[in-house]
């Protein structure tokens, strides 16, 4: 059994997650790991877990969680057996784990082993260890349990112990070498973006970077910090940072700056992002909107003028008190206000499938929004938090960052520029928020007694309410105010305008359906009486479609995959997706597109475990994950049909995956469902299977790539590593490997690519797979040209030629000499170059492989224009032009018309070039690709 505290707290059995439990069994089980080895007293446990006035069955509620902990970490323990692992001692309980099970032991050995070979003088060994340590982190302490426990000294201890470490690996970055200091450069700019007020950890940040040569970033981050502390305590930077700057400027004068990654100043390309693009992102107003006059008239108050300071505003309250509502509300009002964009993204803080927006990811979106290229959004956090400031400022932005799970999920994502204000909803307080970025908390109630029935008139009609007050006041008083019981009661009522009110009441009042649950965390059963009433008014078949949603993995759902969870025909589910948005238990983001609010999601959960049995609902999540990975192989084999692909699993029986008339239709539904693919990556690993786990990350490797996704790439592609390993399959380890070393070798992570590309080639040669291996040299090829070691691409290709030619791979020997020419080429050998090109032409041409063929055309035109045969280069173009867009690859259409302006370059017509280079930049700015940096900069010069 392992045990992980340093992130969110999980336990595995074997390669199995091991459900928790309810929030506060899982906070429990923290204290308990954060104390490990040390008895907690009970009445510590009470005060930790109540914080103040605790019930008086508090005790009787630990015991009970304990008896859960140990049934859940022991689960062969039978009745009457003392426990050996979670242990009664000191009038209280203390839980039994190795270093070998809890990474918390695990990282606090490695520390002291790297304190000891410090002291010893092998430097190199202690920071080998402290990056061994830091890799064992996956976020905030018991990040997930109730925030009033994360609060506690017990867990911020842990956080600062964490800091602790990545300062120790810091200050070894001198002997560290380039590998480490690039991965202890990463932990740092995080550890950094968290604990923007340390001044010693921001020093730390400022001197490793000019050590890694990156000096101008350096000086840059030293200016951020100084004016952070200077805006929000008043001070200037202590003798640490001021030391650190000096030790940068002296680096900047000995040796010259690397080059900058953009030849764009970032100022001037936020501003011209800004200018360019003003979302209008809000959520449509809710037309039955009605009351919060109090709330509005507080949150008015809080709006920033142009020039003044920027606003925080935090609407927090339980789970269906109307947070988003009203957020959305007044953002709509406040939109004329804030004319350089409205911007909206919606968290997913509470979403049932754990899968929460990373900060990361969030901040991608808001880039996004404001039309900035993915080339110029950096790969580290912090550097993304401080590009995504700059460009809004001197804008005024109005940003609405919706369901927050925490307040390190939000901090990255508020803009600093004066006149912008941020609105966030959130079940929690986010006290984190208020204390260091001065916040204003506006906490949501349930309505009172006009507003509730004035929503239930707006909903039903005035007349309808005032034939049965009495039946309207206590529907109102069993729902306790809450406008989301009052909207679902209200929509029951609305589908049975024959029903009477009185009805309702009654069924509320027999059911004992007082709505207690609502007055506290966690809402799992908050709206539980209220949906079943919804519930059971629908059909059979909307019914059992309403619980398997719960199943779904992404944020939402196509109509094609509600076919395939529900093995329905697309018409029928229709139909019954159509019921459920007249219910108000689902929703319709976009026509054919649904989603639902977590609340519900989790009712439906309930259901099925109640209704369902575990067979059903396993088959329905087989059908929906094969309906994912059936799907995304068909639209690949469009995208790219010479490609040598796996062989699928066969699909369940009742399984519809989608197909695809062309190459568009089948790049679309990739940019649609890419949210969803990657969840269900994710949620088959945590199911435990590994074998859909790594298929989907295998057929997904093409459309990432091509799109300039390289980071998804390597965080889905390790994914799939991890879940093939712990299945013990090769196969699907070969190919985790070999799509992760590329992935990182587009990263340019070389050390890393190198290893994976290695394990991948001694797994598929183990396993005899010639096809494997042909593509592997074909990725060793790349990275060794990118190093300028074309000798050993051609021995890559060499290889990679002979395993095509045993395998009987007509196509795969053809890309092989299209790429052994283009090795030729950077060579400066055009004869040869020439010679391979045309041969790959014409065994893609005899073949029918119009991919092959387009790349073959290209080669050939880039070969000429170094020869100086621009009319000829010119014609190649053409004919890889057309089939380029003939079979619609943007990414790929835009590289040759960057060729072809090359060309009218080399021929002096720049007027040409630039409507050439235009075209392209178009094309690489829809797909998000970083290629797109470089068009920019050529169009720049030109113009």
């Amino acid at each position: 059994m392992r045990f992980q505290i340093l992130g969110p707290v999980r336990v595995w059995q074997g390669t199995s997650d091991v459900e928790l439990g309810p929030p506060k069994q899982r906070a429990l089980l923290a204290l308990l790991l954060a104390h490990a080895g040390q008895p907690m007293p009970l009445h510590a446990i009470v005060d930790a877990l109540w914080h103040v006035d605790p019930p008086a069955t508090a005790v009787n509620v630990v015991h009970r969680h304990v008896a859960s902990l140990r049934r859940l970490l022991e689960p062969g323990l039978r009745s009457g057996t003392a426990s050996t692992r979670l242990v009664r001692a000191s009038g209280g309980y203390g839980l039994i784990v190795s270093a070998d099970e809890l990474d918390l032991l695990r990282f606090r050995t490695l520390r002291e082993d790297a304190h000891h070979s410090g002291q010893q003088g092998d430097r190199v060994k202690a920071v080998k260890l402290l990056v061994e340590a830091l890799d064992l982190w996956r976020g905030p302490a018991a990040s997930g349990i109730p925030p009033e426990v994360r609060a506690l000294p017990a867990f911020t201890a842990i956080d600062d112990e964490h800091v602790v470490a990545v300062k120790d690996a810091a200050g070894y970055v001198p002997t560290a070498g380039t590998a480490l200091t690039e991965r202890i450069l990463v932990t740092l700019r995080q550890a950094a973006s968290h604990h923007p007020l340390d001044e010693a950890l921001q020093a730390r940040l400022i001197e490793v970077l000019a050590a890694a040569g990156r000096q101008a970033e350096a000086l840059e981050t030293y200016q951020i910090v100084r004016a952070r502390i200077a805006d929000e305590i008043g001070l200037e930077p202590g003798p640490e940072l001021r030391e650190a700057q000096r030790g940068a400027l002296e680096q900047s004068h000995r040796r010259p700056m690397p080059p900058a990654t953009s030849t764009a100043e970032p100022d001037s390309f936020a501003t011209a992002a800004v200018d360019r693009v003003r979302p209008a992102q809000l959520p449509r107003d809710l037309s039955a909107f009605t009351g919060r006059g109090a709330e509005l008239g507080r949150l008015n108050s809080l709006v920033p003028g142009p020039g003044e300071p920027p606003q925080t505003v935090v609407l927090s309250g339980m789970a269906g008190v109307g947070k988003t509502t009203l957020a959305v509300h007044w953002a709509n009002r406040l939109a004329p206000r804030f004319p350089d964009g409205q911007v909206y993204v919606d968290l997913r803080g509470f979403h049932l499938s754990g899968a929460a927006m990373s900060a990361a990811e969030a901040l991608r979106a808001l880039l996004d929004a404001f039309g900035v290229p993915l080339a110029e959004i950096p790969a580290e956090l912090h550097a993304q938090a401080a590009t995504y400031r700059r460009l809004l400022a001197g804008r005024r932005v109005l940003v609405v960052l919706d369901n927050a799970l925490d307040s390190e999920q939000v901090r990255p994502l508020l803009p600093a520029p004066h006149g912008c204000l941020a609105v966030i909803t959130s079940r929690h307080q986010l006290q984190g928020l208020m204390a260091v970025e001065g916040a204003h908390s506006v906490t949501l109630s349930p309505l009172d007694e006009s507003e509730a029935r004035q929503l239930l008139a707006h909903r039903l009609g005035e007349a309808r309410v005032e034939r049965e007050e009495h039946a309207v006041a206590e529907i109102i008083s069993l729902c306790e105010r809450l406008p989301l019981a009052l909207a679902i009661v209200s929509a029951r009522a609305a589908l049975n305008p024959g029903y009477p009110l009185s009805a309702i009441a009654d069924e509320l009042r027999v059911s004992h359906g007082s709505l207690d649950a609502f007055s506290g965390e966690p809402p799992l059963a908050d709206a539980r009486c209220v949906f079943s009433w919804s519930y059971q008014a629908l059909t059979p078949e909307a019914a059992r479609l309403f619980r398997l949603l719960a199943l779904h993995p992404g944020p939402d759902c196509s109509v094609a995959a509600a076919a395939s969870l529900t093995a329905t025909r697309p018409r029928q589910v229709r139909t019954h997706l159509t019921e459920l948005v007249r219910a108000h238990l689902l929703f319709e983001n976009e026509p054919g597109r649904f989603s639902s609010h977590s609340l519900l999601r989790a009712y439906a959960a309930e259901l099925i475990d109640e209704l369902d049995t575990s067979d059903v609902a396993a088959a329905a999540t087989t059908r929906v994950l094969d309906h994912y990975l059936h799907s995304a192989h068909a639209a690949e084999t469009v995208l790219a049909p010479h490609r040598e692909r796996i062989t699928l699993r066969r699909h369940a029986v009742h399984t519809l995956p989608e197909r695809f008339p062309n190459q568009r239709a089948a790049a679309d539904w990739f940019d649609r469902e890419r949210p969803v693919l990657l969840a269900a990556v994710e949620q088959a690993v945590r199911r435990g299977d590994g074998t859909f786990g790594w298929q989907l990350a295998s057929v997904l490797e093409l459309y990432l790539d091509r799109n300039g996704r390289w980071q998804q790439q390597r965080t889905v592609q390790s994914t799939a590593v991890t879940a093939a390993q712990r299945g013990g399959d090769l196969l699907g380890q070969a190919h985790g490997h070999r799509a992760l070393g590329f992935a990182l070798s587009r990263l340019e992570q070389w050390e890393g690519a190198g290893e994976h590309l290695e394990r991948a080639l001694h797994l598929f040669e183990e396993l005899g797979d010639t096809h494997g291996q042909a593509r592997v040299h074909r990725y060793g090829a790349f990275v060794a040209n990118q190093h300028g070691l074309h000798g050993d691409a051609l021995e890559h290709y060499r290889l990679a030629q002979e395993l095509y030619r045993s395998a009987g791979h007509i196509n795969g020997e053809a890309s092989v000499h299209n790429e052994v020419g283009w090795t030729y080429l950077l060579m400066g050998e055009y004869d040869k170059a020439i010679d391979e090109c045309s041969r790959s032409l014409g065994i893609h041409q005899k073949t029918g492989d119009p991919n092959g063929e387009a790349a073959a055309w290209d080669s050939l035109g880039v070969t000429h224009h170094r020869l100086g045969h621009y009319e000829r280069a010119l014609g190649s173009f053409r004919h890889a032009l057309e089939l380029y867009r003939r079979f619609r690859d943007f990414y790929l259409e835009a590289d040759t018309l960057v060729h072809i302006a090359d060309t009218h370059l080399a021929l002096g017509q720049a007027d040409s070039a630039g409507r050439t280079l235009r075209q392209a930049l178009n094309i690489l700015e829809a797909i998000g690709h970083p290629a797109a940096e470089g068009v920019r900069a050529t169009l720049l010069k030109i113009d």
